[in-house]
């Protein structure tokens, strides 16, 4: 089973996927990942109890990876609960690169099956509280496990 650790200045996320799910949400992101897409990017949108979002070439929110994908809504994880990465779009099968881990429960159960699921923190949880806009993430590494 692959995962992800997300690194940044304030530490470690490590990510287990939602393969089964989301395959190709999880294949894309996989992708970019090993292609070192992410790596020096920042999280350019930081809505306390919402959501943390990163993963624009642009680092403003306007930029992806120079393609879309489709939305995978129908699996059992379809549920935008703490912790859970989802694929950030501007309307349905528009994502591509920008995604969102989010914060809180509370406020984000309206994106249920709106926005993909595709993984979740598994470990370094508390890393998310810390990130503030503007923070880097360092590199994501896929590894298997």
């Amino acid at each position: 089973m692959k995962k992800a650790e997300i690194h940044t200045a304030k530490g470690i996320m490590k990510v287990m996927f939602y393969e089964n799910d989301a395959p190709n949400t999880v294949a894309n992101f996989i992708k970019l990942a090993e292609s070192g897409f992410y790596n020096g990017l920042n999280f350019h949108r930081v809505v306390p109890e919402f959501v943390i979002q990163g993963g624009c070439p642009r680092k403003d929110g306007t930029g992806g990876p120079g393609y879309t994908i489709k939305c995978e809504l129908d699996g059992g994880n379809q549920f935008h609960d703490r912790g859970v990465l989802s694929m950030a779009h501007a309307g349905r099968d528009t994502g591509g690169s920008q995604f969102f881990i989010c914060l809180n429960r509370q406020y984000t159960k309206h994106l249920d099956r709106k926005h993909t699921c595709f993984g979740k923190v598994y470990e370094g949880i508390d890393i998310i509280d810390q990130i503030h806009e503007g923070d880097s993430i360092d590199k994501v590494m896929i590894f298997e496990e």
